[in-house]
């Protein structure tokens, strides 16, 4: 892994984390008949807390673009999950609440499972397959999933709602990742013309104004603590899967290593719930307003 991939993964991910939680201080406010609504991002777009972090979220984006260009998404996207220590610690600042052993503890995992899944499992490059079946096959697991997710989570609202909709835009994301990579290889080929006459760059718009939508109805419903955790462990999961699955990406497949990265991967899930679940994150709106009512309450 060179330098310069990890500078840009985890100035992507502390531009993630830092917008997530401007976002939400925002989107709790939102009025719920914006519920899974596109509405929503009109309505927030008048918030200009909102608006920054947005703008550090469009940020990170860039910035994670440039790493997958530069390095396979099974090495960026376990960087990219450590956008919950920067969330977390502007949180902390919010909250004045200290790490105390749950932060410490997530904070280890965190790193470590990182660490040995990078070192175990050394990912590189490799012949992405030449047949379309397994790439359509793997994106449309994943979306169908997402909308499962959707589809019950609308029914749920209040209750696992939040985490259903985290978990299906980190899904959404995953695959906007990979198909970003894709995009980045067209424009190395071919320049505008042949990103332009190519379908995934359309995809990666669809699937980030989706996944921003999904996104805002979690933060609108629940605290950070019931949402950011599912979204932070399913975007990287769904990107080494799509990674592995249809981009060429490899990864040692001896029993050691296959046994260090299962472990690294368990301890990356471990440690964002822990941190994502800790008191320092923002708890929200205790209650929101009915659905009537609320749509007379003006985002403030």
């Amino acid at each position: 892994m060179s330098l310069q991939i990890l500078i840009l993964a985890i100035s992507a991910a502390s531009c993630l984390g830092f917008g997530f939680v401007l976002q939400q201080n925002a989107a709790q406010k939102a009025p719920l008949s914006d519920f899974l609504s596109p509405r929503i991002l009109l309505d927030l777009m008048k918030v200009p807390r909102w608006l920054g972090g947005i703008g550090l979220m469009v940020v990170g984006m860039a910035l994670g673009a440039m790493a997958l260009g530069q390095g396979e998404i099974s090495l960026v996207e376990p960087l990219l999950a450590t956008n919950l220590l920067f969330a977390l610690a502007l949180s902390r600042r919010q909250t004045k609440q200290s790490l105390g052993r749950q932060g410490w503890a997530g904070l280890a995992l965190l790193a470590g499972g990182v660490t040995a899944f990078i070192v175990a499992g050394q990912p590189h490059g490799g012949t992405a397959p030449s047949d379309p079946f397994r790439q359509w096959l793997i994106i449309g697991v994943m979306v169908g999933v997402a909308l499962l997710l959707t589809g019950y989570a609308k029914r749920s609202r209040l209750s696992s709602g939040p985490a259903l909709l985290a978990t299906a835009a980190g899904l959404l994301y995953g695959v906007q990742d990979a198909l970003t990579r894709v995009t980045g290889q067209r424009f190395a080929e071919g320049g505008f013309a042949e990103v332009l006459t190519s379908w995934q760059p359309y995809a990666v718009v669809a699937l980030g104004l989706t996944g921003l939508v999904l996104v805002q109805s979690a933060f609108e419903t629940a605290s950070l603590r019931m949402s950011l955790p599912a979204l932070t462990a399913a975007q990287p999961l769904a990107g080494i899967l799509c990674g592995v699955g249809f981009l060429g990406d490899r990864l040692r497949t001896d029993p050691g290593a296959l046994a260090w990265e299962s472990a690294g991967l368990a301890g990356i899930v471990v440690g964002i719930i822990m941190l994502g679940t800790h008191q320092a994150m923002p708890s929200g709106a205790t209650q929101r307003l009915p659905r009537a009512a609320a749509a007379a309450v003006p985002v403030r």
